[in-house]
């Protein structure tokens, strides 16, 4: 719970991802609470990256919020995607090759979803989508990129502010959306719905 008295609900984000924490420190915001969901992210058959980023986003929320009433709780999911193929987050050598070679040279979509419960218990949810082109990386790029680790747990197989950043020729939409939270829609967002940033207490 906030000890300002300008926020009498305490603000919760339903992830444990650093770096959404990390933007959301960039615009002025410290979560009271950081509660990850835990939930099982399994695209449904034939689901495509939109939906599922909602869905994703909307599910997070709805468990949190199930164990913490009365708080503005915020939930995202960010997906990358190459047509209408969901990549998954690289867990291993073979997955991050897979992805870097579905995205050299081709242009893809990053999307995240966002959801907020707001203190009654009433919820939005929105999705956000920018785009992103990489060059073509030769193998012993490639090869390099994935002896180098920095694939690991990233959805893709990439975080455009790590090593991947050298092969990415043009961005389309929000930066932070591609990093992990699209940062102007969620402070727009949480000031629609009655948190004021100003005054979280930061």
């Amino acid at each position: 719970m906030s000890d300002n008295p300008a926020h009498p609900a305490a603000f919760i984000l339903a992830s444990g991802s650093p770096r959404r924490s990390e933007l959301l420190a960039q615009i002025g915001l410290t979560p009271d609470i950081i509660d990850p969901a835990d939930i099982d992210e399994t695209p449904l058959s034939g689901e495509r990256p939109r939906p599922y980023a909602r869905r994703m986003a909307e599910e997070k929320a709805r468990t949190v919020a199930a164990r913490r009433t009365g708080a503005f709780i915020l939930a995202a999911d960010t997906v990358v995607s190459v047509g209408q193929r969901i990549l998954p987050k690289a867990e291993d050598i073979t997955s991050a090759r897979f992805c870097m070679n579905l995205l050299s040279g081709r242009r893809h979509r990053v999307t995240s979803g966002i959801a907020l419960v707001r203190p009654d218990g009433s919820m939005a949810v929105k999705d956000v989508v920018s785009e992103v082109i990489f060059r073509r990386m030769h193998n012993d790029e490639i090869e390099h990129y994935i002896t180098a680790g920095d694939w690991h747990g990233k959805a893709g197989g990439y975080a455009i502010q790590g090593l991947a950043a050298a092969y990415i020729r043009s961005i389309s939409g929000s930066y932070s959306n591609i990093v992990g939270l699209p940062l102007f829609e969620v402070a727009g967002w949480l000031s629609g719905h009655g948190f004021s940033i100003s005054a979280s207490g930061v």
